[in-house]
């Protein structure tokens, strides 16, 4: 007789919390780290406000969201870095040659900023965050041959740059992310997010749009030539 793995309940149910296109697209949009109003993430995904309000009581019963009342507003956000790596590791997942059309000039240009830089949950990604992590690796500051790793000479950048690591918690200091549209990792972790949150706070770049795109500044270009040799053509 065979005895069933007790963890297989409980991924079927998380499993099929994500199978599905609705809940799929409201957890897509919340991997720029911000929280979203029900009506907001409605809208996004294409469905009535009270189709959408069905499925996030199922991810936050799930614990793949968290919710806060404001008010007569509803906003939620990803539960945590875990759910944020998971959603990131499924979407990588996703055959490149399985590519929606854009629909219009508006979802060309958004897809191709989302391409050229964005925020993956706490950290970069496209081809920003790919030409940040290929530089820290260039320098011998970051280590991709035996997994992902901030080498002595990287802990000490981080603190010349004036960029804080939080090492108390249990998430990893540096972690590789399979990037979606390069197909490459980029960096992730306590690093990855150290180091977007300073880049954003320094004006070494901007949010665009309404999504998850950012812009690298003129100032963050000679930032990150100055500091990492990026070239600003590897930025555009």
């Amino acid at each position: 007789m065979t005895t069933r793995d007790p963890q297989a309940p409980r991924l079927a149910r998380l499993a099929g919390l994500i199978a599905d296109e609705t809940r799929a697209a409201c957890l897509l949009a919340l991997l720029g780290g911000r929280a979203w109003t029900a009506g907001e993430l409605a809208r996004h995904a294409g469905v009535a406000a009270s189709t959408l309000s069905e499925h996030l009581s199922k991810l936050v019963a799930g614990g793949l969201l968290a919710e806060e009342r404001q008010g007569r507003h509803r906003y939620v956000r990803l539960a945590d870095t875990r759910v944020a790596q998971l959603v990131e590791d499924l979407a990588a997942q996703v055959s490149p040659d399985v590519a929606v059309r854009p629909r219009n000039l508006r979802e060309s240009s958004a897809g191709s900023a989302m391409a050229r830089g964005r925020t993956c949950y706490d950290h970069l990604a496209g081809r920003l965050g790919i030409a940040i992590t290929d530089a820290l690796t260039a320098r011998g500051l970051l280590r991709q041959d035996t997994g992902c790793a901030l080498t002595d000479a990287g802990l000490g950048w981080f603190d010349s740059a004036g960029i804080r690591l939080d090492r108390t918690g249990r998430r990893p200091l540096a972690r590789a992310c399979l990037d979606w549209t390069e197909r490459r990792p980029h960096l992730a972790g306590v690093a990855g997010a150290a180091l977007c949150g300073h880049a954003l706070e320094a004006g070494w770049c901007v949010r665009i749009g309404s999504e998850r795109a950012v812009k690298v500044t003129a100032s963050g270009e000679r930032a990150l030539r100055e500091l990492l040799g990026i070239e600003h053509g590897a930025l555009r």
